[in-house]
């Protein structure tokens, strides 16, 4: 069974107004100049929800890709995003990888251990998220799922044994305030701000992550 969010880690989520997709979306590609792209998203069943995409056994219902052709259809254009979503109201807000950024995803305990090491070592971080799935995403400079691997190996770590991913070239991950399943929504840990607006290089996170997540089975 899965854990909820322990305490100390659910207090690292800064309380959060309820945003549309359309409003998130917009801020996204013009505050940030990122890419968006609308996916599924969640219809009302009986006693449940499902996936607009209608399949039974659909992995990320209400958070995937409603087209083959997505990364076509990506924009950072403010007026674009607000067309799109004008279409598809309760879409999914998507962001493509390896253009604006890149991410390294985490197991949640480890992603929130290492974000403590690194803010008390002044890591300089850029956005970081956290998924109902239990996972953490923290944002780096493009190319940096190009390099994780070998960063991590070179530390004497596997990535698949740390249970570390990288979303780079032709991926995609969710944002807020994409709801994924019954399970919740995407919510940001560090939003994206002025502040953050510099990105990491994978370089300088990749240590502390690799770290935090082989400390994650002696703190199961």
């Amino acid at each position: 069974m899965e854990e909820s969010i322990g305490v100390e880690d659910a207090a690292r989520i800064p309380r959060q107004r309820a945003q549309l997709p359309l409003e998130c979306a917009v801020m996204y590609a013009e505050e940030r100049h990122w890419e968006v792209f609308p996916g599924t998203w969640l219809e009302p069943g009986v006693g449940t929800e499902w996936c607009s995409c209608g399949a039974s056994g659909c992995r990320a219902p209400g958070a995937h890709p409603a087209r083959e052709d997505w990364a076509a259809e990506a924009t950072s254009s403010g007026g674009g995003a607000r067309r799109l979503w004008t279409r598809r109201p309760k879409a999914s807000v998507l962001l493509p990888t390896g253009r604006s950024f890149d991410v390294l995803d985490v197991p949640e305990s480890a992603g929130f251990l290492a974000l403590a090491r690194m803010e008390r070592m002044g890591v300089p971080l850029g956005p970081v998220a956290c998924t109902p799935g239990r996972r953490v995403f923290f944002f780096v400079l493009p190319g940096g799922a190009a390099k994780a691997p070998g960063l991590v190996r070179a530390l004497g770590w596997s990535p698949a044994t740390l249970g570390l991913a990288a979303h780079g070239e032709n991926g995609w991950v969710p944002a807020p305030p994409t709801r994924v399943g019954g399970a919740g929504a995407v919510q940001w840990v560090r939003r994206p701000t002025r502040t953050n607006r510099w990105l990491p290089d994978a370089e300088e996170v990749a240590s502390p992550l690799a770290y935090a997540c082989g400390q994650e089975p002696a703190r199961r």
